[in-house]
């Protein structure tokens, strides 16, 4: 059955909500939650706990003790438990380093080592739950994942590989084929840790969005109709100077289909997963096996011309600010990694636009960070595909409208003049948090044009950088005491008849910025 749109597009139209939709997707939860923790009945456990210690990474402790502290640290910013609650039903509710829509947590990291002085070649599953390695299973892969990745040059002189998975039904539990979308943004989200704890502890996770889906599947022993990985990071450990490597691209197209049969509802999830998988007869390879080609990681504005959204009746705002202190060794840094929350109220009360101005300065700027030790060039799979528009109802010294964020610029352009808190109630799915927010970050991106340069794979690159640029708001905010939540669930269609964006950006992800209720 031929269309005139690809799968991702299909999909995208598909899993929109709407009044109708929503109140079919209210039934969708039956039985219990499932299982947020993946176990297993073989193999061998390696506690972490005793090398979260401080004397762990002191001067007089040993060169191994430090290792080992160096990836417990790591591992517990990326997605360790941080904090657990009962609910009123007695469960017990886990939080997470990392934000998960609904607390859902389909996300599972595992290692792969070559094998070095800490962990001995195979494989290894993250508990967070225990905050432990578990080794399941003991044998030289390394190769067989270099050929997965395409020889990827990151993996030539790397010892360890983050492999990041996602268990379906963790998510579909609850929004259904929608999930994907809200699985994407997780996965991307752990991404936006990946990236920052490792500038902790000397580490530097280079992205891999392009592999053969079921070989890695296969390599880590995965079902891949119940869980299949999302992405890839080669891990160099920035103390061995030979670990110390340029850039390359990150991502590789996939096909584009738009021969499909009808899809059922509920069988919407796994197709797309399906469909933009990469096949094993893909002749792909790396340009340059161990050199640097072009990526796609620079300014978010690189791609783009200097006149977008630049219209000359509209109102233009410098960005630019002082960076946010994340204090010696970056100790403010990981102190904000814990104990970041998603702010279930807001108060309505105003922002100042220069708090407003750091927020984007960090997650847009990360060149301005790299005094304090951080990446001043993160991976991301291609960011110059990511537009952002900024909904102002509440921001001192800048008038209500929607404006577009230009990076490369470093200013706002005003595109709607108008005070939009009562539709973007509405358009969160009647939520509080977008009547009280004091500005409202939409990430958008023009799908037809992206799958044009990646082919439908790309719908998981775009959601993957929407959740890592979520993430890195969390933090700025949370650090800046201003309160923050990401918002997967909303009215696709309307979101850009109200904010006055052009109808060719499909909306990716929501964020609200505000005062915390009760905060004076």
């Amino acid at each position: 059955m031929s269309h005139p749109t690809s799968i991702a597009e299909h999909f995208h139209d598909r899993t929109k909500y709407s009044p109708a939709s929503i109140s079919r997707a209210s039934t969708a939860m039956q039985g219990p939650q499932p299982e947020p923790f993946k176990t297993y009945r073989l193999g061998t456990e390696i506690d972490l706990k005793p090398y979260l210690d401080e004397s762990k990474v002191a001067p007089q402790a040993s060169v191994e003790e430090r290792s080992w502290a160096r990836l417990s640290h790591f591992l517990i910013n990326v997605y360790g438990l941080t904090a657990q609650l009962q609910t009123q039903f007695g469960q017990m509710f886990y939080l997470r380093a990392a934000p998960s829509a609904g607390g859902l947590y389909p996300t599972e990291i595992y290692l792969v080592s070559r094998g070095n002085h800490l962990l001995p070649a195979g494989l290894y599953n993250y508990q967070a739950r225990t905050h432990s390695l578990w080794r399941f299973w003991d044998d030289h892969v390394w190769q067989v994942l270099q050929e997965a990745c395409f020889w990827h040059p990151a993996l030539e002189t790397t010892q360890l590989a983050v492999m990041l998975t996602s268990v379906f039904y963790r998510s579909a539990w609850r929004y259904q084929d929608r999930a994907y979308r809200r699985i994407c943004l997780d996965a991307g989200h752990v991404l936006g840790n990946l990236e920052l704890a490792g500038s902790l502890v000397d580490y530097r996770p280079h992205l891999i969005g392009g592999y053969r889906d079921q070989a890695v599947n296969e390599l880590l022993y995965l079902d891949a109709e119940a869980e299949s990985t999302i992405a890839i990071a080669a891990l160099a450990d920035l103390l061995q100077v030979e670990q110390n490597l340029p850039h390359v691209t990150t991502t590789q197209p996939g096909p584009q289909q738009i021969d499909f049969p009808r899809i059922a509802d509920g069988d919407l999830l796994s197709y797309i997963h399906q469909a933009t998988c990469i096949e094993q007869d893909n002749d792909f390879r790396w340009a340059s096996r161990g050199k640097s080609v072009p990526d796609q990681t620079g300014p978010a504005e690189a791609a783009i011309p200097e006149d977008k959204y630049n219209f000359p009746f509209g109102l233009k705002v410098s960005t630019g600010t002082s960076p946010i202190n994340w204090d010696d060794r970056l100790q403010g840094l990981e102190r904000t990694i814990l104990r970041r929350r998603s702010t279930r109220k807001l108060s309505g009360a105003h922002l100042t636009l220069e708090e407003l101005n750091a927020v984007l300065d960090f997650v847009y700027q990360p060149q301005h960070y790299v005094d304090q030790g951080l990446d001043g060039n993160p991976d991301y799979c291609d960011l110059s595909l990511i537009q952002t528009f900024v909904a102002v109802s509440g921001v001192d010294g800048l008038d209500a409208g929607c404006y577009y964020y230009a990076p490369l610029r470093q200013e706002l352009r005003q595109i709607r003049f108008k005070n939009f808190r009562a539709e973007l109630q509405y358009l969160c799915l009647g939520q509080d948090l977008g009547y009280d927010a004091s500005a409202v970050i939409f990430h958008t991106a023009d799908l037809k044009a992206a799958i044009a340069r990646h082919g439908d794979r790309v719908y998981r690159y775009l959601h993957l950088d929407a959740g890592h640029l979520g993430q890195r708001l969390n933090l700025a905010a949370i650090r800046l005491g201003v309160g923050v939540s990401g918002i997967g669930g909303f009215f696709d269609d309307q979101v850009n008849d109200v904010l006055g964006i052009p109808e060719d950006e499909a909306v990716l992800y929501i964020t609200t910025l505000g005062r915390p209720a009760g905060e004076a």
